[in-house]
């Protein structure tokens, strides 16, 4: 699984021009599923996220996670970030899940979410055509890859 982690002062997702998602002060999570994952990256993954210390502290350090907080998350599903682009000008997306497989373990990742405490996990509508509006704090991006995790 491959997560892009922005923290945000509030995103929001839209579906048909009604918001069906939304987060304050947290992050905002694009999860892209790969062939082959499983539910232990799953709960790897959502363990690490919601243990980041990137939250600025009274002295302005980056030193206090989700739970520190009070933040939320908005997990949006996003097989592109699966794409291989090596090669040619099109990516190819043949590394992504299949969708009833991507599906089961993006639903999996935001129960353990749940799991970790996260106060409120809000999620993006699986396969739709959605609309994500952010606004990103700091900036501040993480990228991180499940596999990577385990070494």
């Amino acid at each position: 699984m491959k997560a892009v982690i922005q923290r945000v002062a509030y995103a929001t997702v839209t579906v048909d021009e009604k918001i069906i998602g939304r987060t304050q002060k947290g992050f905002l999570i694009l999860l892209g599923v790969e062939k082959g994952d499983d539910n232990a990256e799953a709960m790897a993954l959502a363990r690490k996220i919601a243990s980041l210390r990137v939250f600025c502290d009274e002295n302005d350090k980056m030193n206090l996670s989700l739970a520190d907080i009070d933040g939320g998350v908005l997990v949006i599903s996003n097989f592109t970030l699966c794409a291989d682009c090596r090669k040619g000008r099109r990516p190819s997306f043949d590394n992504a899940a299949l969708p009833a497989e991507a599906m089961e373990h993006y639903e999996y990742f935001c129960a353990c979410l749940r799991e970790q405490g996260v106060v409120s996990v809000e999620q993006g509508e699986f396969g739709a055509d959605m609309k994500v509006e952010l606004l990103n704090d700091g900036p501040v991006t993480l990228i991180i890859d499940s596999k990577e995790l385990s070494k």
